[in-house]
């Protein structure tokens, strides 16, 4: 039954698990004395939520705290494995799959190397489908337990009625790929479960924002740096995160032509890519096998500009890099310009490699560029959950919806839509 405000008891139910799950997995172990003022909700509603979620194996003990002169208050916690998530990476490299516990803890990996004829959709497939297979296989998990399986992918990510997730990835040859409708055809994983599809940038961004170098703050931007560049914004009215297509803003007009087909375009010149073919068009020379490995390419490079020890630095390479760190600064000007965040958090394989040695470089040409005032606002550092950021954020998206459900699976939509008097009951049903 529904009240004055349109929210029926099933709403107000799912609510109050929402908000007790939810403080339990990012604030736990709490007491239920704790969880009320945490969540808003009155003692008697927090013994009968936890005991509701207890009953489905989502909340267990975790110990107990002394309390003011009565006695031992016991602690609560998010079962780790009252649920298991799947986040699929589909880089620009290589593929990672990893299998996690409700609380991302990591259980199993597998991965493919990309080929250069490497974003053949029928082969991006098969490694999603191969990968969740292995990892499946490695830990015994039943496929039906999944919650479901997030995939972060480069490009836009359109979401139509009909064929589910389609994507627009340009700078990979991908033209309206209707990805989830392939993934979903022959899948190893059963209909119940979901695969859920975002932009790669945009699951970075949910993970540091969750977990990482983003929490606490209102407004931020995560920025990806891989062969290509990619950005989230993230603002109190998208609280999910935004992908926004930052790396194809022009940063030199006739510039270096992009992957995407334009001229000068940022990721022309900050994606490392693009940063390598200026290093070795300088006559910049990568050692050994090197130059089929775009990660230990750019560690090369970065070796030879800044070497250890008493051997001479290459001015090609410090060059380019000098370069590329104030081409990175400048498109942060225009993120600082547009949005006015309180951070930039510069994640990403690349990213995380070149901020290492040039992420000061970088803050000076940001701050330079920028308008003085939102300059003086802003944070710029790197993020803190490493290169694997964004298998973890394509994990959180079926583990948002789960939160969002009140921690309970999905229903199967039923063949028939059910009549009225049917569903007002159902809500009014004790659960």
């Amino acid at each position: 039954m529904a009240g004055r405000n349109g929210r029926t008891v099933r709403d107000l139910r799912r609510a109050n698990r929402t908000a007790v799950l939810q403080r339990l997995y990012f604030d736990g172990p709490l007491s239920r004395f704790e969880l009320g003022p945490a969540t808003g909700l009155s003692s008697g509603s927090v013994s009968n939520v936890v005991a509701d979620l207890a009953a489905d194996g989502l909340v267990e003990e975790a110990g107990s705290v002394d309390s003011d002169g009565g006695r031992p208050r016991t602690l609560l916690r998010v079962a780790p494995g009252s649920g298991h998530l799947i986040g699929v990476d589909v880089g620009e490299t290589r593929i990672r799959v990893e299998l996690f516990d409700l609380t991302l803890t990591e259980l199993a990996r597998a991965e493919r190397p990309l080929t250069p004829q490497r974003h053949d959709v029928d082969v991006v497939v098969g490694h999603i489908r191969d990968g969740i297979a292995e990892v499946l296989a490695a830990t015994g998990l039943p496929p039906g337990r999944l919650l479901g399986a997030g995939i972060g992918v480069p490009g836009i990510v359109e979401h139509t009625p009909d064929r589910g997730a389609v994507v627009h990835g340009q700078t990979i040859g991908w033209d309206a790929v209707p990805l989830e409708a392939l993934l979903r055809a022959g899948s190893p994983l059963p209909d119940a479960v979901p695969y859920l599809i975002d932009n790669g940038a945009k699951t970075l961004g949910q993970a540091e924002m969750w977990f990482g170098a983003g929490r606490g703050a209102r407004t931020a931007v995560v920025v990806l740096f891989g062969s290509g560049v990619g950005a989230s914004l993230v603002t109190p009215d998208v609280d999910q995160g935004r992908a926004v297509e930052w790396g194809h803003l022009t940063v030199r007009v006739r510039g270096r032509r992009c992957r995407c087909g334009a001229l000068g375009c940022l990721e022309a010149y900050a994606g490392a890519e693009s940063l390598l073919a200026r290093w070795r068009e300088e006559g910049g020379r990568v050692p050994g096998t090197a130059a089929d490995d775009e990660e230990t390419a750019l560690t090369a490079m970065l070796a030879a500009a800044r070497p250890e020890g008493d051997r001479a630095a290459d001015p090609v390479a410090l060059a380019v890099l000098e370069e590329t760190a104030e081409y990175l600064g400048a498109g942060l000007s225009d993120l600082i310009n547009l949005f006015q965040p309180e951070r930039i958090i510069v994640g990403g394989w690349a990213g995380l490699q070149l901020g290492t040695r040039f992420l000061p470089a970088v803050r000076r040409h940001a701050r330079s560029y920028a308008l003085r005032h939102p300059a003086e606002k802003v944070t710029i550092d790197l993020g803190s959950l490493g290169p694997d950021a964004v298998t973890v954020g394509a994990a959180i998206l079926p583990l948002a919806g789960f939160f969002a459900r009140g921690g309970r699976r999905p229903e199967p939509e039923p063949a028939d839509p059910l009549p009225a008097w049917h569903t007002a009951l159902r809500e009014r049903a004790p659960r």
